[in-house]
């Protein structure tokens, strides 16, 4: 529990670092009265996304400590959904509200009435591929690992969704500068197939030369000799985990695998290196599309908002967005509690309920995930949404993580170093080139 902590306090060191330029950066100046809060210089639009990045690359490290530690991922994603649908409308209510009502870019509540359904259904449609995407990286999480997961789908997005967006921002990014930090992204894919290659072939060298005390069973499942705490709670109706160890082998050791294996709540030995990357592959797609989808939503480029209907604002439209992320979630896992996926045990709602341990860190992921998609979405409307997608290098800090809280390449082969580095350098080139990429979108 010390080492989540530190995302706690990480956290509050990350909003007072970005709350001088943000706040300046913020268009509030009294022209006629207070204007609603809108992102409109470059230096805002950059503070915003390096926030994202933070808030994007935390949240899959607390999900992923909370899997390895029992918790089932149905009862962390039914908890994470609620607060970050509680993040946009704590968004909607506050940015979305500021000012009065103007006719070219009306506030929250006025933009509830009018005759935008068509731009609604967009911003839904986003919505509903990032809840697909995300409910999928929980599992690949397991399979793959979170470093090489994150890696790999972030990747497809630039590749993917922000060639998309160039072209439905009507080109105000620098292409001479995207693109080739699209490329280093496109690089990074490779690299993160690689290193998860290497590292799988290490890890298995390892549980081939385990000692007696840990073993192998058939198809690849845990048969270890280990003593359990005599009170440890095997109900999960009253929501506690189902197996606890009295000792902890060191991490990147056979002992420390085939342990982490025990405790998770998805078993992963025995199955093929396919099906993660199939499910990683999966959810890329799925988020190289949601960015687009909510850059039709709030601009229109397609025109299918009558004449004289204003477009969603960005408030609004992550509104619209997040509800239907809540509704997929909520949905999706309800039914997965009775027909669980990926060996995870079965469940109910009831188990859901009584599952307090873990609960206020679910809780806390899905607010860190509201406003990381918040600001991305918010600077993307001021510098270009292919710009915002740099906050796709969210797996820099996804990979802090799974190297301080779970002990991710500890004791690897020095070839898997050897591309870690690599696939860490090239998203650091690829942030920074996609960053200065930005434009400039005018609100006039």
């Amino acid at each position: 529990m010390d080492h989540v902590l530190v995302c706690a306090t990480s956290l509050v060191s990350c909003q007072k670092a970005f709350e001088g330029p943000f706040l300046n950066s913020l268009s509030s100046i009294r022209q006629g009265g207070l204007k609603m809060y809108i992102i409109e210089d470059k230096g805002g639009a950059i503070a915003l996304m390096l926030a994202s990045l933070f808030f994007l690359g935390t949240w899959p490290a607390v999900l992923t400590l909370l899997e390895r530690r029992g918790r089932l991922p149905q009862h962390t994603y039914l908890d994470y959904s609620i607060t970050n649908l509680l993040a946009a409308v704590l968004i909607a209510l506050t940015f979305g509200q500021l000012g009065d009502s103007k006719p070219n870019m009306p506030n929250f509540f006025t933009q509830l009435s009018q005759d935008n359904w068509p731009s609604v259904l967009f911003a839904m449609a986003g919505g509903v591929v990032l809840s697909i995407g995300n409910l999928s990286t929980q599992y690949a999480w397991a399979y793959v690992g979170l470093s090489v997961t994150e890696v790999i789908s972030s990747s497809m997005v630039v590749v993917i969704g922000t060639t998309l967006n160039y072209f439905l921002d009507n080109r105000i990014n620098r292409a001479e500068i995207l693109f080739p930090g699209v490329a280093c992204f496109l690089v990074a894919v490779i690299l993160g197939s690689a290193v998860h290659a290497s590292n799988a072939a290490d890890n298995e060298e390892k549980l081939n030369g385990s000692t007696n005390i840990y073993k192998l069973g058939e198809n690849g499942s845990v048969e270890p000799n280990k003593v359990k705490e005599k009170d440890a709670p095997k109900d999960l109706e009253n929501g506690d985990s189902a197996t606890k160890y009295v000792a902890r082998a060191e991490a990147g050791t056979a002992e420390y695998l085939i342990e982490l294996e025990e405790r998770r709540s998805i078993k992963v030995f025995g199955s093929s290196t396919f099906i993660g990357l199939g499910i990683v592959f999966f959810s890329g797609v799925c988020f190289s599309l949601f960015s687009p989808a909510f850059n039709l939503a709030t601009n229109d480029q397609w025109h299918t908002l009558k004449q004289g209907v204003p477009h969603l604002v960005v408030y609004t439209a992550f509104f619209y967005f997040s509800i239907s992320c809540f509704v997929i979630g909520i949905g999706l896992n309800i039914l997965f509690l009775y027909r669980p996926m990926a060996g995870v045990p079965k469940s109910s709602f009831k188990a859901y309920l009584n599952d307090w341990e873990g609960r206020q860190w679910a809780l806390l992921a899905g607010f860190l995930c509201g406003f990381g998609n918040g600001f991305q979405f918010m600077g993307g409307q001021a510098a270009g949404y292919a710009a915002a997608d740099a906050v796709q290098a969210l797996p820099l800090v996804s990979t802090f993580w799974g190297i301080l809280l779970f002990g991710e390449y500890r004791k690897s082969s020095r070839k898997t170093y050897i591309l870690l580095g690599f696939m860490l350098f090239m998203f650091v080139v690829a942030v920074a080139v996609l960053m200065a990429s930005s434009g400039h979108r005018s609100t006039k």
